[in-house]
């Protein structure tokens, strides 16, 4: 009897022993992240620089020397607003003699007609020939062609001499010189030119491998390089159709949805591509569990503060992250760090901003 008594209480202590050891499970902190899903595939970044849509380039309607630039790179100009001149000697001499010539045939048109007067008068008494009279009124029609012709010739000096005056005919803002005070140019030669501030593009220049995929589809996002939190996105508006023969790129310009008061002319832009594609999970590589032929993770139940494996279908990984194409959810909490050393149904604890 005294045995029975002293083997109960050491079978309560073992007991009592075995009951500490399950009720002593470790809760295991862990690292932990939301599943965020991802519906745009980013195809890569790239420097660009804000431009304008609309560009032209102007020269002299006529040939000089050029006497005087009037406005530096980067001044805006407002219709009619003078850009350069030319020496205008030539001009104003072509002009003179233009005028001379048109004073020597109107005196000539008036003495045509007052000699048409007297031919039509004698010819009306009866003392005239015909034949003197159809010469009067030749000569005035002759002498009034001669007139017109002349009259032209002076407007038209006119013209080139105002035509030594290069002009702006739109709001626009100086962008490039192609010519200084002093030199000689040609009728047509580039000289300066202007951008129109009011529809501004992003530009950017893609391998031609890129941009053989881009399809419409596409979206583009056109940040600030030195302040990236202003952005906007953009559509493809053109690409061009050849390569470059140096930087074998193509340049392709971007119609911006909006255009922030910070996207001034020649600012220098940061343009990431991206794609529509079916919803998916992107999440760190160390989140992934790979054990007897299975691809899972630790999912996290906020409620019980337990873990629990889930199947998921990998489609992309690199040794930073993997990207699912199913197996867990938005909201849901993955595990991401310790994911070897977790058991089904243990218990956790987590930070809740753990990313």
């Amino acid at each position: 009897m005294k045995r029975l008594i002293i083997a109960l209480p050491a079978a309560l202590l073992l007991a009592a022993c075995g009951s500490d050891k399950e009720q002593a499970e470790p809760v295991r902190p862990v690292l932990s992240t939301l599943v965020q899903p991802q519906v745009q595939s980013q195809l890569g970044r790239f420097a660009g620089s804000i431009q304008a849509r609309f560009e032209s380039t102007l020269g002299f309607r006529v040939s000089g020397r050029i006497a005087r630039r009037w406005l530096d790179v980067g001044a805006q100009v407002k219709p009619g607003d003078t850009l350069a001149t030319l020496d205008p000697t030539d001009q104003q001499n072509q002009l003179r003699a233009a005028e001379g010539d048109l004073a020597k045939v109107q005196a000539q048109w008036i003495n045509a007609q007052a000699d048409a007067r007297r031919q039509q008068q004698l010819y009306d008494r009866g003392v005239g020939a015909q034949a003197q009279l159809d010469i009067a009124n030749t000569n005035l029609k002759t002498t009034g062609a001669a007139l017109e012709q002349a009259r032209s010739a002076v407007s038209q000096a006119r013209d080139q001499l105002d035509y030594s005056t290069l002009r702006t005919d739109h709001a626009a803002v100086v962008t490039a010189w192609q010519a200084e005070a002093g030199q000689t140019v040609s009728a047509g030669q580039a000289v300066v030119t202007l951008a129109r501030p009011d529809v501004k593009e992003a530009v950017i220049d893609l391998p031609t491998n890129l941009a053989e995929q881009l399809t419409p589809g596409l979206t583009f996002t056109v940040a600030l390089q030195l302040e990236p939190s202003i952005d906007t996105t953009a559509t493809l508006r053109e690409l061009e159709p050849q390569a470059d023969a140096t930087t074998r790129t193509r340049r392709a310009r971007l119609t911006l949805a909006s255009t922030p008061d910070s996207f001034h002319l020649g600012t220098a832009v940061s343009v990431t591509l991206s794609s529509a594609v079916t919803p998916r999970s992107e999440l760190p590589r160390t989140a992934l569990l790979e054990r007897d032929g299975k691809t899972q993770v630790w999912v996290v139940d906020p409620q019980q503060k337990t873990v629990a494996t889930r199947d998921v279908q990998v489609i992309e990984r690199n040794d930073e992250r993997i990207v699912l194409a199913s197996g867990v959810q938005p909201g849901e909490r993955v595990v991401t760090a310790g994911v070897n050393i977790l058991k089904p149904g243990q218990k956790v604890t987590f930070d809740e901003d753990a990313r």
